[in-house]
C-alpha cells in the first residue's frame, strides 16, 4: 500500500458532472491505506442536480471514508493550527475555486480547508474540471502552477470541438499526484491530448 498513515483532505468542489468519476478515487486512496477526511463545498452540500442529490454524493463519501466530512469554514480553520492533514486534494477543482484559491479569496470551506493547510506548508494538489480553463481562468492556472507547495493532476482539453476553453483533469492521475506531492515533486506529464473513450 503506497499511501499508508498518509492522511488526506478529499475536497470537493461544484463540477457536479465529474463527481461520479471522483468516487472511485477516493475509494483507490483508502484501499492505499490513506486516512480520508471528506470536505465538501456548500455547492456540492447544497445543490440538486441532473447528476445527483447532494444528500447522496455526502452519503456515497461517508460510505467509502467512514468518516463524517468537514462542512463549513469553522470546521476546516482548525486543519492549520492542528496539523491535521498531510495533503489536500481538491477534486473536482472547479473554475470558481481555482480563480478564488489564485488570488487568496478564502470564502468557503475548501478554501479555508487549502489556506489552513498552506500555512504549514503542506502541500495541495488540484484536479482542474473548468469550462473556462483556456479562457478566463488561463490566468489562474498560471499563478498557481508557479506557487509553492501547489500540485496539479495532470489535465487536458475534454472536448478541443465543442468545449475549446474546457479542461479537465485525468482523474486516474490522482494517486501518482497524491504520491508525487507527497515527496514534493510534480508528476509528468503536466499536459497531455485527450483521449476519447
Amino acid at each position: 500500500m503506497r499511501l499508508v498513515n498518509k492522511k488526506i483532505g478529499f475536497a470537493v468542489t461544484g463540477s457536479h458532472c465529474t463527481l461520479e468519476k471522483i468516487l472511485s478515487e477516493v475509494k483507490r486512496l483508502v484501499e492505499e491505506g490513506a486516512e480520508v477526511t471528506p470536505i465538501l463545498s456548500e455547492n456540492v452540500q447544497q445543490t440538486d442536480t441532473r447528476f445527483g442529490e447532494a444528500r447522496l454524493w455526502t452519503e456515497k463519501l461517508v460510505e467509502i471514508t467512514k468518516k463524517e466530512p468537514i462542512t463549513s469554514i469553522t470546521e476546516a480553520e482548525p486543519i492549520g493550527p492542528k496539523g491535521l492533514l498531510d495533503v489536500v486534494l481538491i477534486a473536482p477543482c472547479t473554475g470558481n475555486t481555482l480563480a478564488k484559491l489564485a488570488n487568496g479569496i478564502t470564502d468557503g470551506t475548501v478554501l479555508m480547508a487549502a489556506k489552513a493547510h498552506l500555512r504549514n506548508q503542506r502541500p495541495v494538489v488540484l484536479a482542474v474540471s473548468t469550462n473556462d480553463g483556456l479562457g478566463f481562468n488561463a490566468k489562474n492556472i498560471g499563478l498557481l502552477l508557479n506557487s509553492k507547495n501547489i500540485y496539479f493532476v495532470p489535465f487536458g482539453q475534454d472536448d478541443p470541438v465543442k468545449k475549446p476553453g474546457s479542461l479537465v483533469a485525468k482523474m486516474d492521475k490522482i494517486l501518482d499526484t497524491v504520491e508525487g506531492a507527497l515527496a514534493g515533486k510534480q508528476i509528468q506529464p503536466l499536459l497531455y491530448g485527450w483521449e476519447k473513450s
